[in-house]
């Protein structure tokens, strides 16, 4: 299958730069198989779902991960400072970081660079300007550092148009979000807010929540031909017992099972990949999910709408179908739903799970 089956023309106009408000006001998408598409809004997320249903959220929390520095170097004519801008991509100790650093010809192993409330050394420099960085500051220490110096990593597609500012402090981040380590917001979750989770319980539909730390990679761009071709980018995630047992106890009782966004998806499939049984799982994942793949535990997802040639909406297509697939985004686009992370979302129903 090649790359270019998922191009699509988006007017630029239809990429959001903030997010609706209040949260649950952004429009909803709905597509079953079989069924026309229907417009709707997140408010009436709970009169598409059945009591017993359960959804299951990504909790983890992105951390301020864009980092302003100088790199200094003694030179004769003082003309060793350098400005650099690094964003983390992950962590690869308590006191280390793999990031992207710009511009990474300024930098050579060896080289410190003065992040406000810490510095780092460069360890190593790879392609790209990926850069691992040793901190002066370990553990709980380098998190408050960066807490303190970092600003919130907008997508690229949103940073070209503007500066990261104090609403997207509170935008960039769920209502749920817990466990620190994402540098990109798992976005699908974005549209809950207390009403709608409160709507929810009120409807019967349950939840359970897992944990992948989103990763910068989940922008990058398929350079590649083919599908095939492609080599997919790692995440730490972690489904623990607790997770699983609802999960399974609404599968038994008829329910479905529909996973908000598309790290929460890969997760869950990661994780009953190995034997097709969901089970406790915890570890780095690089599942690719493309069409044809056999889906084991979701029968619907919650989606914002992707970038095209983008490894998500691969994912979308294997869940949908291409077909589908390709009338979605062009109902999307030409009814002016808002794109990408501060834009609307969907409601996919994967064949043999049917929408009430």
């Amino acid at each position: 299958m090649r790359v270019d089956d998922f191009d699509f023309h988006l007017p630029e106009e239809l990429i959001a730069l903030r997010p609706a408000r209040p949260r649950s006001a952004s429009r909803m998408l709905v597509s079953a198989p079989g069924a026309a598409i229907r417009d709707r809004h997140f408010t009436d997320l709970a009169e598409e779902l059945r009591p017993g249903d359960l959804l299951v959220f990504n909790d983890t929390r992105v951390i301020p991960a864009r980092l302003s520095g100088v790199r200094r170097r003694e030179t004769p004519d003082g003309s060793g400072e350098a400005k650099i801008e690094a964003t983390l991509i992950k962590r690869e100790g308590p006191d280390a970081w793999r990031a992207l650093a710009r511009p990474a010809k300024r930098l050579k192993p060896g080289d410190r660079v003065h992040f406000g409330a810490a510095s780092a050394r460069v360890e190593d420099k790879g392609e790209a300007g990926e850069t691992l960085l040793r901190f002066d500051v370990s553990g709980p220490d380098l998190d408050a550092a960066i807490a303190a110096s970092g600003a919130m990593p907008l997508p690229p597609y949103i940073a070209a148009k503007r500066p990261a500012d104090e609403r997207d402090a509170e935008d960039y981040q769920t209502v749920f979000a817990e466990r620190p380590g994402a540098v990109a917001a798992p976005t699908a979750s974005l549209h809950f807010d207390d009403a709608l989770l409160a709507a929810l319980a009120a409807r019967g539909v349950g939840s359970a929540r897992l944990t992948l730390h989103v990763g910068a990679g989940t922008f990058l761009p398929v350079k590649s031909d083919t599908v095939d071709g492609h080599k997919m980018h790692s995440e730490w995630g972690e489904i623990d017992a607790a997770a699983v047992a609802k999960i399974e106890a609404a599968r038994a009782a008829g329910g479905r099972i529909i996973p908000v966004g598309t790290t929460a998806l890969r997760l869950l499939e990661t994780a009953a990949r190995e034997t097709g049984a969901l089970r406790p799982w915890v570890g780095d994942t690089d599942i690719f999910i493309t069409p044809g793949f056999p889906f084991r535990v979701a029968d619907g997802l919650i989606t914002n709408f992707h970038l095209p040639r983008s490894t998500l909406m691969m994912l979308v297509g294997a869940l949908t179908g291409m077909e589908r697939l390709r009338a979605i985004y062009a109902h999307a686009v030409a009814e002016k739903y808002r794109f990408y992370s501060y834009g609307d979302g969907s409601l996919l129903w994967r064949d043999g799970a049917v929408s009430v």
